[in-house]
């Protein structure tokens, strides 16, 4: 209890400008946090590395180069640390045929990496998945035979999933994880696409998706801006998915900014600094740069949360750059521009985050905000989760109108709440919460009249 405590005194001192923050962080979080090895990602981004070319046109069957040495590689790895995991961590290979009318030019059968840590509690259905994109490409994309290190895009995200197989393999999580390692996506987000079909069809109840994709150059191009201490989360404002029905709820609601996607985002934020000393986690309201995209994409389209996490700083004379050195430049996607640092706590910020949410119970349900009535006092109920263990009580979140972040959280340990705050002056939003102070997701308060 005393734990649950701290935590809302820092939610309180939060909200005040300028006030202390007390950091409540769970041990085995904290631990399995440091014990992320830069050495076991530096191996694993050398061996990536050398398989050559893991163009999505590249060979499937040879053992030493190419996109199907990669994905066996990565097979291999990740289940070298099922026997630690006390029976929770399976490892698959999933396999999906991209037509010839693709970018790819022709027919392919390419390979997904999934493993999966089963959560140890049977009544929480809830899924939690990230991702990385193992292929790469050179200038050229239809260029399968010159040599495409890829070592930050996106051997970084690899690298950062597969310490997370490992170490997460080793906590007993309530829910369920999956780290996804995926092809395709430099011709277009196949693999996620595959994915995200999936899980829309099998009814998976996927809460959160976080994709990292560029998580480990630290100095950007041109400018030469430099930092190993900022990494951005972007999230959609309005969901790809939303109809007639929702936007007329959004726009009464002035919901703009609070999708599910921005909702885990500002998780992700609040977690991550919480866990992981000298970061900030910059949200980004776009879903992602222009021009471009990523595996996230495909799993928002089917209506899910999900976010792309990337490095603040791009270096374009490395991304999708043939290997060369014009004017005293070096071009190309090479080993030597990884900041193994930055790495490292770009995956502290992913394994905080997963972790903490699958600790957590789910969120609240039928999370409403009163409307009715003339009053300077704000009315909400909600439902308790019908997942998993139930909350031992809640968090309301309240911000102003004008103001991208929570400001305050209130404990309450009903299912309804009734607190001096004008309805038409903040937004609202309740977490679930343990007595390990392990918060659910927000779920946003919307306007109702009774």
């Amino acid at each position: 209890m005393k734990r649950t405590t701290l935590t809302f005194c820092f939610a309180i001192l939060a909200f005040s400008a300028g006030a202390q923050t007390i950091m409540n962080r769970d041990a085995a979080i904290s631990d399995a946090v440091a014990a992320i090895s830069s050495a076991n990602q530096r191996q694993l981004i050398e061996e990536l590395v050398g398989f050559h070319n893991r163009n999505n046109l590249s060979s499937m069957t040879d053992p030493a180069k190419g996109i199907g040495a990669a994905a066996d590689y990565l097979y291999r790895k990740a289940l070298s640390y099922a026997p630690e995991s006390g029976g929770r961590l399976s490892v698959e290979k999933v396999y999906y045929t991209v037509g010839d009318k693709s970018r790819l030019g022709r027919e392919v059968t390419l390979c997904n990496v999934v493993a999966t840590i089963k959560g140890v509690d049977p009544t929480d259905s809830r899924v939690i998945a990230a991702l990385a994109h193992y292929d790469s490409r050179a200038g050229d994309n239809t260029d399968s035979i010159s040599y495409a290190p890829g070592a930050n895009d996106d051997g970084s995200g690899v690298a950062c999933l597969m310490e997370m197989v490992r170490l997460l393999s080793r906590m007993n999580l309530p829910a369920t994880v999956q780290l996804m390692f995926m092809s395709g996506e430099e011709h277009g987000s196949y693999g996620a696409v595959h994915q995200a079909g999936i899980a829309k069809k099998t009814g998976q109840n996927l809460i959160a998706v976080l994709n990292n994709d560029m998580i480990g150059n630290s100095n950007a191009s041109e400018t030469d801006t430099q930092t190993n201490t900022v990494v951005r989360v972007f999230s959609e404002n309005i969901p790809a998915v939303e109809n007639d029905s929702a936007r007329r709820v959004r726009v009464f609601n002035s919901a703009e900014n609070d999708s599910p996607s921005r909702q885990l985002a500002r998780y992700i934020k609040e977690t991550g600094e919480r866990y992981v000393d000298n970061m900030l986690v910059k949200m980004i309201y776009r879903n992602d740069r222009f021009g471009r995209g990523g595996d996230h994409t495909p799993f928002s389209q089917q209506g899910y949360a999900a976010v792309r996490m990337c490095e603040v700083n791009e270096n374009y004379d490395r991304t999708h750059q043939d290997i060369r050195e014009e004017n005293g430049i070096k071009y190309g996607d090479e080993i030597w521009a990884i900041n193994f640092e930055y790495v490292r706590k770009n995956t502290g910020v992913n394994l905080a985050s997963i972790a903490n949410l699958a600790m957590a119970p789910a969120a609240p349900e039928n999370v409403k905000l009163i409307t009715s009535g003339l009053t300077n006092y704000v009315n909400i109920t909600w439902q308790p989760p019908s997942v998993g263990k139930r909350p031992s009580a809640y968090y309301v979140l309240v911000r102003e109108t004008d103001q991208s972040q929570w400001q305050q959280k209130i404990l309450v340990r009903d299912t309804k709440a009734r607190l001096p705050f004008s309805k038409d002056n903040y937004f609202f939003a309740v977490q679930s919460v343990d007595d390990e102070g392990h918060e659910s997701l927000a779920a946003f308060a919307y306007g109702s009249n009774r």
